[in-house]
């Protein structure tokens, strides 16, 4: 996908809602970028797509957070492990029951990875505070289906917007 600005945690929401159509149980997707990038935003707008009725938090603590709404949403944050720590989640369980969306995706081991949709957050220093640029791509078969159904999404919202 090509790169899209937002220009604030509202905006960032709404490409998560936007995406939240196409997830369903199993579904893989990894955010990466700094602290402060947008990833949580992201995550609350899907939630809400999904019609979750809790608060979305940071699970950097708690590691994994479960949000039950069309789909159960697993928000799992590996900013404090690494990959062979990752792998004693019990990912398989989780994505029997959820859809996982991973802060920190690149620390997933690599078989998470090949199947999965990848969502780019970062923010320029020369720029105002509130923008951010959100890449996506896609690995394998799913992470292409849920990246052409959120372009899609997205295409139908402009287009919405501008009617």
């Amino acid at each position: 996908m090509s790169p899209t600005r937002t220009h604030s945690p509202e905006e960032t929401e709404r490409l998560g809602e936007a995406l939240a159509p196409a997830l369903r149980t199993g579904d893989v997707v990894l955010l990466e970028g700094p602290l402060g990038a947008g990833k949580t935003c992201f995550v609350t707008g899907l939630a809400r797509g999904l019609a979750c009725k809790a608060r979305v938090r940071s699970p950097t603590f708690g590691l994994v957070h479960e949000y039950k709404g069309r789909v159960i949403l697993a928000h799992l944050d590996l900013y404090r492990l690494d990959s062979a720590e990752a792998e004693g989640l019990g990912l398989e369980e989780i994505a029997e029951r959820a859809a996982l969306v991973v802060e920190w995706g690149e620390k997933l081991p690599r078989r998470w990875r090949d199947d999965a949709l990848k969502v780019s957050f970062s923010v320029s220093e020369f720029t105002s505070p509130s923008q951010r640029t959100v890449v996506a791509e896609a690995a394998g078969e799913r992470g292409s289906a849920l990246l052409e159904a959120w372009r899609r999404s997205l295409a139908a919202g402009a287009a919405e917007s501008a009617a």
